[in-house]
């Protein structure tokens, strides 16, 4: 089917989105169209804030409405922690656990040779930086165990090592509810090595 002109602009535009295929993309072009126009004046007022009034730290390079951002300019925050993530949305899922009290730093992307990503296409000269003016006695690495999270793990981890301070990983396991039986033997290896005392 030839849609009109405006409705193939759409669902093109819905499509540039992450993990978004032509049917998704349709969609959700169609469940807009649906919507009364006060609600879709809205949902593009949003767009456009989001877009104007979100800033990129200038010391952790996370998303905020200021800079620096409320968690580097926390007085209570322990500076001598810097926990490094891939973007903001994983800094948002450890921030809900309530239990890390340092600062961040978010790479905005990791290492992938295959998506033309290098070292210096994301925030690691940043890093570095932070690392050599600011009194920082750990940096934890949480990055995915993907292979790209491997890979910018393994090259971080060779970059800090002179700095002398110690590097560590946040361990991956099995998730609560889950069945031993259906994980991957990647998932069992590392909740075996990351297991600790009871």
């Amino acid at each position: 089917m030839i849609y009109p002109k405006s409705i193939a602009t759409l669902i093109e535009h819905f499509q540039k989105f992450p993990s978004v295929g032509p049917k998704s993309a349709q969609r959700m072009a169609f469940y807009l169209l649906r919507m009364p126009i006060s609600e879709v004046e809205k949902f593009a007022q949003s767009m456009i804030d989001a877009k104007q009034n979100t800033k990129t730290c200038e010391i952790c390079f996370n998303l905020s409405a200021s800079t620096p951002c409320e968690i580097c300019s926390s007085p209570q925050r322990d500076k001598s922690t810097i926990c490094v993530v891939a973007e903001t949305k994983d800094l948002i899922a450890v921030e809900k656990t309530n239990e890390y009290k340092g600062l961040y730093h978010v790479l905005q992307g990791l290492i992938s040779p295959m998506d033309g990503i290098g070292a210096d296409d994301i925030r690691i000269k940043e890093l570095l930086t932070r690392l050599t003016n600011e009194e920082v006695k750990e940096v934890i690495l949480a990055l995915s165990p993907s292979v790209e999270g491997e890979a910018t793990s393994l090259y971080l981890s060779k970059l800090i090592k002179p700095f002398g301070i110690k590097i560590s990983r946040i361990a991956f396991g099995l998730p609560v509810g889950s069945d031993l039986e259906y994980a991957d033997e990647i998932t069992i290896a590392r909740a075996i090595e990351g297991r600790r005392e009871i």
